[in-house]
């Protein structure tokens, strides 16, 4: 299963970038990271499950969800 929220389209990013200066005063520094979105599983009105970021839970965008 892909780390992508299927109502909105979220997924992961790469954050951390430093500047020279910062690198030049760091000991060790720390290269890029990858952030994931805070998927969880909501309930669908027919009884199944879905993985949903926590943005779109908030909004309610699960309950509109129609499966065929």
């Amino acid at each position: 299963m892909a780390k992508v929220c299927p109502t909105c389209g979220k997924g992961t990013i790469i954050v951390g970038h430093y500047s020279n200066r910062v690198r030049a005063t760091k000991f060790n520094p720390t290269g890029n990271k990858r952030k994931y979105p805070n998927l969880q599983w909501a309930p669908l009105a027919d009884g199944s499950r879905i993985k949903i970021c926590t943005k779109c839970m908030k909004v309610g965008k699960h309950t509109k969800i129609q499966v065929i």
